[in-house]
C-alpha cells in the first residue's frame, strides 16, 4: 500500500502534463475549427476549397467530410457540423423535422452521368433515352442486347437512401423522388463506390457526379441526345443538370462564413474548376 502513493502522484502528474500540453498546443495553433459534411457529389470540391483556403489564412481551420446530403443536413442542424454540401435544395421533410433555419449557399453546378462499364460503350452503347434508363431501374429491362449491347445481363448500381444524387436521379428519371427502383442488383454509398462497381464490372451501369466521369474510365451516356459537359449542364440543355450548394442552420459563424466567402469568389470558383465542377 505505501508503494501505491507514489505511483498514483506520477500517474496523476502524467495525465496533468498531458492536458496541459494539449491545451498549449490548441493555444499555439490559435485556429477555430470549421467543420463541413454531407455530400459525396461536393466533397471533391470541399476538400480541394479546404486545402487552398487552409493554406492562405491563419485564423480557421476547414474539416471535411461525407456521409451523404442527408447526413450534412442533420449534422448542422443537430450542431455537429458548421456546413453542410449538398447536392439538392433542403427538404419539407428536413424542415419539417428541424425547423425553416438552413440557409442556402450556391457554390457550383454539377451533371448526373448516366455511366456504364467501359467495355459496353465500347461495344456501342453510347446513348439511351430516359424512358430506357428508366426501364433498367425498374427492372423491365435486363439484358443488354436489348439495347444494342452484347448478350450480357445489366447490373444496374444505384445510391443509397439520403443520397441527394438518387434523390435527383429518382425525381428526373424515374419520375417521384421515392421510386421503388426493383431492377437495382447493388447500391453505392457514394460517387467514388459507383465508379468502383463501374470500373470493376464489364456489364455495369449506375449513376455518378460528372466530375466522377470526366477522365474516361467510364463511358459517359449521352442522354435524350444531349452529352453532359461543362457547356450544357450550366445552361441547363443536358437535363440531370444540378445546383450543388453549402448551407448551413441559421446565420453562419465566422468561420464557416469566411469559408463560404472564399468558394464563391474567383479563388474558390477556380478550385471548382480544376477539380471538374462547373463554376457560377
Amino acid at each position: 500500500m505505501a508503494g501505491e502513493f507514489p505511483v498514483r502522484k506520477l500517474l496523476s502528474a502524467l495525465i496533468i502534463a498531458l492536458i496541459v500540453g494539449a491545451i498549449g498546443t490548441s493555444t499555439v495553433v490559435g485556429k477555430e475549427t470549421v467543420r463541413v459534411s454531407g455530400s459525396t457529389t461536393v466533397l471533391p470540391l470541399a476538400e480541394g476549397g479546404a486545402e487552398a483556403f487552409n493554406g492562405e489564412q491563419s485564423e480557421f481551420q476547414v474539416l471535411v467530410t461525407g456521409g451523404g446530403t442527408g447526413v450534412g443536413m442533420k449534422n448542422i442542424a443537430e450542431g455537429n457540423s458548421d456546413i453542410a454540401m449538398a447536392s439538392r435544395e433542403v427538404t419539407d421533410e428536413e424542415k419539417s423535422n428541424f425547423g425553416d433555419k438552413f440557409q442556402e449557399n450556391l457554390v457550383g453546378y454539377d451533371g448526373i452521368v448516366i455511366g456504364v462499364s467501359k467495355q459496353i460503350y465500347d461495344a456501342g452503347v453510347t446513348a439511351l433515352s430516359k424512358d430506357q434508363v428508366k426501364k433498367i431501374y425498374s427492372g423491365e429491362t435486363t439484358n443488354w442486347k436489348d439495347l444494342g449491347g452484347p448478350d450480357s445481363e445489366i447490373l444496374v448500381v444505384a445510391r443509397e437512401q439520403g443520397s441527394g444524387t438518387r434523390d435527383t436521379f429518382n425525381e428526373d428519371i424515374m419520375d417521384d423522388k421515392k421510386a421503388e427502383t426493383p431492377g437495382v442488383k447493388t447500391v453505392a454509398g457514394s460517387n467514388a463506390e459507383v465508379r468502383t462497381a463501374l470500373t470493376g464490372s464489364n456489364k455495369a451501369i449506375g449513376y455518378l457526379g460528372f466530375s466522377y466521369a470526366e477522365d474516361g474510365a467510364v463511358g459517359a451516356i449521352t442522354l435524350d441526345g444531349v452529352k453532359p459537359t461543362a457547356e450544357t449542364i450550366k445552361d441547363g440543355s443536358y437535363e440531370l443538370a444540378r445546383k450543388l450548394y453549402f448551407y448551413t442552420f441559421g446565420d453562419a459563424l465566422p468561420g464557416a462564413q469566411a469559408f463560404i466567402d472564399f468558394m464563391i469568389g474567383a479563388d474558390g470558383q477556380k478550385v471548382a474548376e480544376e477539380y471538374g465542377f462547373v463554376p457560377l
